[in-house]
């Protein structure tokens, strides 16, 4: 575990000011509502079994299409948001560029030969962004935060913003202090026509055997003209909609709605309550992600985007479905194309 991928716990300073958190209690950061990780039903051992023996549709039996942008010069007045399939995306957004949760190494595990990508959406990589105002980060989990994307991405980025104790792995793997701007529940970072305010979420973090030691986000992305939702990783709880309350209407969500399972249904998703989130928030648009790149659930590939559109049709939600590298343009295009159909 002393492998640098890992990173590194919180100490010193740093850990003080998670203890003084309002949400860190009994040595470990806690959800708004109880939240087990399983459900009480649930068998770890059968669960194990089921993840060993995935159905085939778990994965796309073709390769994915995508669109291939030059993202060096997006240049548009209206927001732009680019998908790289799971949670990573780009948005350009008041002539700032600002990338979320980047994942480019090709899988999302401690090891290479786990969790691989699948084929075609790893069409982009670091080379290919333009540099990064700000690098957003949700939380520690390899599927959100990931140890080689990172390295690769110094040289680029000139302000991070994440969730309060992930600066701890980050100064661990070198990047500057200076450059790092942690926040817990409910904080906010400006930074020149931008805010970033951290909201919760309820999930969970850790990169090794112990849980919870650093904080796990979504944030509000507000500018002059626009109002953004950036989910991270939640189960669906009363938190979006006291966010919606509080900072709503949003111009667009992006919210996870894959990666569900029954035997852990407090610390994900289930495609219904995506849409629902999303109607909670007071979004007028709905983008989801945490789908079509890993496999980390039992359920097909595909099948997160099909009831998403189901119940979004029932609720009479808009939801944008880019291919990975499509951009999505605030006011004048919102992709719609089945483009997984047939795969």
């Amino acid at each position: 575990m002393s492998l640098r991928i890992y990173g590194k716990l919180p100490s010193g300073e740093r850990l003080k000011k998670i203890q003084s958190s309002p949400n860190y209690k009994d040595g470990a950061f806690q959800n708004i509502s109880k939240t087990n990780a399983m459900a009480e039903d649930a068998s770890f051992c059968k669960m194990m079994k089921e993840f060993l023996n995935k159905p085939k549709n778990a994965v796309p039996q073709g390769s994915l299409p995508s669109v291939k942008t030059d993202l060096k010069k997006l240049n548009n007045a209206e927001p732009i948001i680019v998908w790289f399939g799971h949670s990573s995306y780009l948005i350009k957004i008041n002539n700032k560029t600002i990338l979320v949760d980047p994942v480019f190494s090709g899988n999302a595990a401690p090891v290479s030969f786990m969790v691989k990508a699948f084929k075609g959406a790893d069409v982009y990589s670091v080379e290919d962004l333009p540099a990064i105002d700000i690098l957003l980060l949700t939380h520690d989990h390899y599927d959100h935060l990931d140890h080689k994307t990172v390295i690769k991405l110094q040289g680029k980025v000139k302000k991070i913003v994440c969730s309060l104790g992930l600066g701890s792995h980050l100064e661990h793997w070198g990047i500057s202090k200076t450059k790092i701007n942690e926040l817990d529940w409910f904080e906010t970072f400006t930074d020149e026509g931008l805010s970033f305010t951290a909201t919760p979420a309820r999930h969970f973090t850790g990169r090794g055997i112990k849980r919870g030691q650093t904080l796990w986000s979504s944030f509000v992305l507000k500018t002059k003209d626009n109002n953004l939702f950036l989910g991270g990783d939640s189960g669906y709880d009363k938190h979006f909609k006291e966010i919606g309350e509080k900072f709503g209407p949003f111009d667009l969500a992006i919210l996870e709605s894959g990666q569900y399972n029954k035997s852990w249904p407090n610390i994900h998703m289930m495609p219904e309550e995506t849409v629902q989130a999303s109607v909670d928030l007071k979004a007028k648009i709905l983008l989801p992600v945490h789908w079509a790149k890993f496999s980390l659930a039992m359920h097909a590939w595909d099948e997160p985007i099909n009831r998403i559109l189901k119940r979004a049709g029932e609720l009479k939600v808009t939801v944008t479905t880019p291919q990975i590298g499509e951009p999505v343009i605030l006011g004048s295009a919102l992709p719609k194309k089945l483009w997984w159909e047939n795969l």
